[in-house]
């Protein structure tokens, strides 16, 4: 049951960040969601809440995850989905575009991971859910930035698992190959997978019994271009 539990969702106001606000909004969990900006998306749910953070920032990040506990009592899941991308060759990226992607995509998953985690076990446990990609284990050309912050996710994210397990805390990557948004300035497909699968395979990650965790979880398209 996800009824009444408080999650933080990075990057959440478009893309598979808002179809997980989403989900689990219809799902009863109560929601603190960030943008760089801080505007959400229009579609109210009751107990959602839209805050600015900068995950590249960690005092940023604390004030989130501080804020998220004084609001709703307590944190119980973290959805690490905050990304960006900047495609070029080693000689093409410039040293700020190289930053801003590690930075964001790997450092912000730290930031975040380390704010939350004293919040988690005092629930007794909670889930982080880090969201990489199919780039994590498959390299494209011009992916210099994007591949290096997704593998290294990945290389986090197994660390994580095994030092968060003792505590009651799950860990899950989300490996999605291509995904029908505008993320990168790319234009959605018909072939491509949907947010909404992606945010769906979050929510099942959530709902496995105590027992039991899904460490990792790789989503290709079934469908050809």
């Amino acid at each position: 049951m996800l009824k009444n539990k408080v999650a933080v969702v990075t990057g959440g106001s478009r893309g598979i960040g808002k179809a997980v606000v989403e989900v689990l909004s219809d799902n009863g969990v109560k929601v603190v969601a960030c943008s760089k900006s801080g505007r959400g998306f229009v579609h109210e749910f009751p107990n959602l809440i839209f805050k600015k953070c900068d995950v590249r920032c960690y005092s940023s990040v604390t004030k989130l995850v501080d804020f998220t506990a004084d609001i709703f009592g307590g944190v119980d899941i973290l959805i690490n989905n905050a990304g960006v991308v900047h495609r070029g060759g080693v000689e093409d990226l410039t040293i700020d575009q190289w930053n801003e992607v590690i930075s964001t995509n790997l450092s912000g998953a730290f930031y975040c991971s380390k704010a939350v985690m004293p919040h988690l076990r005092v629930r007794g446990g909670g889930h982080i859910v880090n969201m990489s990609s199919r780039s994590a284990v498959v390299g494209f050309p011009g992916g210099a930035a994007y591949n290096a912050s997704k593998f290294g996710l990945n290389g986090f994210t197994e660390a994580l698992f095994l030092d968060a397990a003792p505590q009651n805390i799950k860990v899950t990557t989300i490996m999605p190959g291509r995904v029908a948004t505008d993320f990168g300035d790319e234009r959605p497909d018909s072939w491509q997978i949907s947010p909404e699968d992606v945010a769906n395979v979050v929510v099942e990650s959530l709902l496995v019994g105590a027992a039991a965790a899904i460490s990792k979880v790789e989503i290709r398209h079934s469908k050809t271009r």
